[in-house]
């Protein structure tokens, strides 16, 4: 069995995107840090980084009241969370900067964002960190677990080393296309956020909580020492749940990477 170690001292929990998944997430992490502490664990530090406000269509379908339309949701659910576990969240209500917001120290990078421009912004993010991407359909989604955004350092590293692999592609090799803008034409409309899909019935309302969890399971083994012996994983949630873990060896991970 094969497992992920990239050699990285946890400074930092960063989420970027706090919408649908972005904010359950956040919760779960919160919650992490917070048994840390009690644990007295290395606590990191969290942060929250997204510019939108809150809108009425946000609430009940996200974390997220009538009361605090118009509010960062960033700040407000770092706020919550401070409140509610005595931690010390804090947030940035802008865009995300690859150069601005980032140094070299090791930080978890949370990607929870819908649009291909953030994820483009992510990918740039120099340093050594580790990624989580999650990104999701109308009753499906995937998230995956990276260190790594050059190609060939993937490559050269494809059978890792006595069974450990310090090298992970990001979600921008596997799936390329998720970088790009999707196509409008007349017969497929322009695309519209994760709130507005559950909003008209086009999404499932759970499908958030379910990429929370995914990305909440890659998170719990990083922050607690626990074997990462997949580095992607697909959900499906219309009818039963089901999930499918790809695990770590030379043949998915070049099966994947020959799709870009």
């Amino acid at each position: 069995m094969n497992v992920f170690d990239p050699h990285i001292h946890i400074q930092q929990i960063v989420i970027v995107g706090v919408g649908g998944t972005g904010a359950q997430v956040a919760r779960t992490a919160a919650r992490m840090v917070y048994d840390m502490q009690h644990s007295r664990m290395h606590v990191p530090r969290i942060l929250l980084i997204d510019p939108d406000r809150v809108e009425l269509k946000n609430c009940g379908r996200q974390l997220f009241l009538p009361s605090e339309i118009g509010t960062f949701k960033a700040e407000t659910v770092g706020r919550r969370l401070n409140l509610a576990l005595g931690l010390d969240i804090a947030w940035i209500t802008e865009p995300v900067n690859a150069d601005k917001h980032f140094d070299q120290s090791g930080s978890v990078v949370i990607s929870c964002v819908d649009n291909h421009l953030a994820r483009r912004e992510i990918s740039r993010i120099a340093g050594n960190h580790v990624f989580l991407w999650a990104g999701n359909h109308e009753y499906s989604g995937q998230s995956c677990i990276s260190n790594c955004g050059d190609r060939e350092q993937v490559m050269q590293h494809l059978d890792g080393k006595d069974g450990v692999y310090a090298y992970l592609p990001h979600e921008s090799l596997l799936f390329p296309e998720l970088l790009e803008p999707q196509p409008e034409s007349e017969t497929e409309p322009a695309p519209v956020s994760c709130a507005a899909s559950v909003l008209v019935g086009d999404q499932s309302i759970l499908i958030n909580d379910w990429m929370s969890c995914l990305i909440g399971n890659y998170l719990y083994a990083l922050l607690y020492r626990r074997p990462i012996t997949s580095f992607l994983t697909f959900l499906h949630c219309d009818g039963m749940v089901s999930t499918r873990n790809i695990p770590i060896n030379r043949e998915e991970l070049l099966a994947y990477l020959k799709t870009v």
